[in-house]
């Protein structure tokens, strides 16, 4: 990791050099309205108590914890139908998550660990300790309790490997049904997961140094309902198909994803590792996470988006770039090809900050936070 931190810094005092000649360079105007987004934020109370995972939220320490807004449409466009809302615990072990999912049909048929999970209803997190859109985990779980973990290096957009064989050791799951499983001759009221995600499996996604998290640390965060519609024949459930066709799913979020993507790492909400609960306690941001946001929009144009073109420009040539829709931002943008691909920097002429990121979406932040 050291090593990319070394190249980047070799680019970047290309442009330095370069950027002085850029008045002989044309000016690219990208525009990113409608692409930053505002995710929702949730400080997590560290647990008083031991917990036992058996699917409900009836141990004493899950009192200190709140539960997020309700779900919304993975574009945020849309309120769906049924309701599902989470709260999370912490202490030095693992990171507690308990979902509460409200169904009139509670049905599953996967029953083998790292099966396809989201063929049936199931219930999602992604997680990255390192507020990054590399080296991230996700858990689908659905109403039997079958799991599905696996990391991934970085997003499919970006050619990213996901890692099957990743299994969390220790990782202790329940669900619990109120109502009946797999019966479509009544209805149903809601089905519950708890998961306790060990430390040390989430220390291992993270940029070093690889530590247990502190009290104020944040990550980022995000959870998904996968909702399928669905027929009863012969007194079974199976996914609803249309002219052969299975119907497309519905996707619930905690955090608006903006598009029908969950591996979008940079959409995600946030968490802050706290201590007990305040009355209106404010989530304060240790990152500007609009500037995030924005160099992740640019990085989206450029990278597989409309402006992929700039990528067959010359290698060594800085490119300026002009940002329609934030004008009340003082930015100076640059784009630098390379052999390998290209490197983009923004930088905040108020703050003086600057961050980078490259052509596989590693973004480097001041003082690497």
């Amino acid at each position: 990791m050291n090593y990319h931190f070394g190249i980047s810094s070799v680019f970047f005092g290309i442009v330095l050099i370069l950027s002085n000649f850029s008045c002989k360079n044309q000016v690219v105007n990208i525009d990113i309205t409608g692409e930053v987004i505002n995710p929702r934020t949730y400080i997590i109370p560290c647990a008083d108590q031991s917990i036992i995972i058996d699917g409900r939220d009836d141990d004493f320490s899950w009192n200190k914890a709140t539960f997020t807004e309700d779900f919304i449409d993975i574009e945020g466009q849309k309120i769906p139908d049924k309701k599902t809302r989470l709260k999370m615990l912490w202490d030095e072990d693992f990171l507690y998550i308990y979902a509460h999912l409200e169904e009139k049909h509670i049905w599953a048929t996967l029953k083998n660990r790292d099966t396809i999970i989201f063929y049936n209803n199931d219930f999602e997190v992604f997680i990255s300790p390192s507020n990054s859109n590399h080296n991230y985990g996700e858990i689908e779980i659905n109403a039997l309790n079958t799991v599905w973990d696996l990391l991934l290096d970085r997003p499919y957009n970006t050619k990213g490997n996901p890692i099957f064989n990743w299994n969390i050791q220790n990782l202790k799951t329940a669900v619990h049904v109120e109502g009946t499983l797999n019966n479509p001759e009544d209805l149903d009221q809601y089905w519950s997961v708890e998961i306790a995600i060990p430390m040390p499996a989430l220390i291992e996604l993270k940029r070093p140094p690889k530590k247990k998290p502190l009290l104020g640390q944040q990550w980022r965060i995000n959870f998904s309902r996968v909702q399928w519609d669905h027929d009863i024949i012969d007194n079974r459930y199976y996914r609803k198909k249309e002219n052969g066709k299975f119907l497309r799913e519905k996707n619930w979020v905690w955090s608006s994803q903006g598009v029908i993507n969950m591996h979008l790492p940079e959409h995600w909400g946030y968490i802050e590792f706290g201590e007990s609960p305040k009355i209106n306690q404010q989530f304060i941001h240790k990152t500007d996470t609009e500037l995030e946001q924005i160099i992740y929009a640019l990085f989206r144009k450029i990278a597989y988006g409309d402006y992929k073109y700039l990528k067959d420009n010359t290698p060594g040539k800085a490119i300026p770039v002009q940002l329609t829709g934030f004008d009340e931002r003082k930015l100076k943008i640059t784009l630098l090809n390379s052999f390998t691909g290209f490197d983009l920097a923004l930088k905040d002429q108020v703050s003086g900050l600057t961050y980078t990121i490259d052509e596989k979406g590693y973004l480097n932040r001041p003082g690497n936070q």
